[in-house]
């Protein structure tokens, strides 16, 4: 995790990102509807800094990782590395960027050649990249078999000769041996053992520590994803709906669609549970028609007319607050103001919030939006 005294420059910065995947249909085949993956997305990263991406499967987390390595092309969007536009360079440009933004894939099987040995597996990549020379390229390898924690006389095998957790080490190692800045680790340890989890979780932690990397951390498990990130976005349905720190974030969920994944994590004490914990309704809605207005409000209990009328957009939930929080609900009861949802009759609908003290949703119908 970030060292407290470490300067706060922004590495890498996503503005209104957008991936779109075509649904092709008709006797002429043609596209008929998009499968939006991400749907504008903001967020930024400070260097040395680990931000958790969380959410459910098919909210688009995996997605925006390709993206942010080049390994898919954006639909509309910035991302903005080091103050450049990844997306404006040539293809020259764009091969030497490359290099500093380094993927974590989740299946560490599929994502090394089982072909090759493990010493060409890391020794390629470097000698292509001019990372390394023959002279020193043996040396650079030895180097990252000791900072992933595998012996030295591992070289010589293929992946399959490994455990599951073993061949995480070595796609960590591979992703290293480019000397990056970023990496992006999707779902690094949720096909691991428990016990697995917790050896990779604290090398991934050593490492940034020792090499001052930046990362961005993709996963399911609220527990891994907390231990360690700095910060954590919160994806639903191609949308980031809360940013905030993660002790924060755990300690006091604020967006709807937080407190739900929160209360849902297990726990080692059945009576820590809340009496009051929500259980999410129905199923994750479509990414082809996905729900107007707020894209959780289908689901949620605290929806009131406003919600499935307008898109709630990531706002801080005060003037002193760097957490960002995209619903209206929240923001009105934090800031103590409410705002003013006119009916078909032109009156007011949604009750003042209370100025101080934790939120208290006003919870409402599923129909018509009425405060209960």
């Amino acid at each position: 995790m970030k060292d407290s005294t470490q300067t706060e420059t922004t590495l890498l910065e996503v503005k209104d990102l957008k991936k779109y995947y075509p649904v092709k249909g008709g006797l002429i085949e043609h596209t008929v509807a998009n499968i939006k993956a991400v749907d504008g997305v903001d967020f930024s990263i400070k260097k040395g800094e680990t931000l958790g991406l969380v959410g459910e499967s098919g909210c688009g987390k995996s997605t925006i990782g390709k993206l942010i390595v080049s390994l898919e092309k954006p639909t509309a969007g910035s991302i903005i590395y080091k103050g450049q536009d990844l997306l404006e360079m040539s293809a020259r440009q764009s091969r030497r960027i490359r290099t500093q933004l380094q993927m974590v894939f989740q299946d560490s099987y599929s994502s090394l050649n089982p072909r090759k040995h493990i010493y060409e597996i890391l020794a390629i990549p470097m000698l292509y990249h001019g990372i390394a020379t023959k002279n020193n390229v043996d040396w650079e390898v030895n180097r990252l078999l000791d900072l992933v924690g595998l012996p030295q006389n591992s070289k010589g095998r293929y992946p399959h000769e490994f455990s599951g957790g073993q061949r995480q080490r070595i796609g960590i190692a591979k992703a290293l041996s480019l000397k990056p800045e970023l990496i992006v680790c999707d779902e690094p340890v949720s096909a691991l053992d428990v016990s697995i989890q917790a050896q990779i979780l604290n090398l991934l932690r050593e490492l940034q520590k020792e090499l001052n990397l930046t990362c961005l951390f993709i996963g399911h498990g609220l527990g891994a994803v907390n231990y360690v990130s700095d910060r954590i976005a919160v994806m639903y349905l191609g949308k980031i709906v809360e940013i905030a720190k993660a002790k924060e974030l755990f300690a006091n969920p604020k967006h709807p669609y937080t407190r739900a994944i929160c209360d849902a994590a297990p726990t080692l004490d059945p009576t820590d549970r809340k009496k009051e914990a929500i259980i999410l309704p129905g199923e994750i809605g479509s990414n082809i028609a996905p729900p107007t207005g707020c894209r959780f409000h289908p689901r949620c209990k605290f929806a009131i007319r406003r919600c499935n009328q307008m898109e709630q957009i990531l706002k801080p939930i005060n003037s002193v607050s760097a957490r960002l929080v995209a619903c209206d609900v929240v923001l009105s009861q934090e800031g103590g103001s409410s705002f003013q949802e006119a009916n078909p009759n032109g009156e007011s609908s949604f009750q003042e919030a209370k100025p101080k003290g934790e939120i208290s949703f006003q919870e409402t119908k599923s129909k018509g939006g009425e405060v209960w």
